[in-house]
């Protein structure tokens, strides 16, 4: 499973750097919750919550909807 989403989050990066930020996968929780570190002009950016909810978490779990949900970590 933590490859799919490795992967998943490899299609979702380039449209997080167009916008100068980035993500990094941290880890897959056994409560089947993906943790990420936003980076770059993502990390602190005020719309940082809704792109991880309305983009990463939504595009994660159409293809995996066992996910529990997507939260980001420092």
């Amino acid at each position: 499973m933590e490859q799919n989403i490795k992967a998943a989050i490899e299609n979702i990066r380039p449209y997080l750097q167009r916008d100068g930020g980035d993500i990094e996968f941290v880890e897959y929780t056994a409560e089947k919750v993906v943790r990420v570190r936003l980076q770059g002009r993502c990390n602190g950016c005020p719309g940082a919550r809704m792109t991880l909810k309305n983009v990463v978490e939504r595009v994660l779990r159409e293809d995996y909807p066992e996910i529990a949900g997507v939260e980001s970590v420092d």
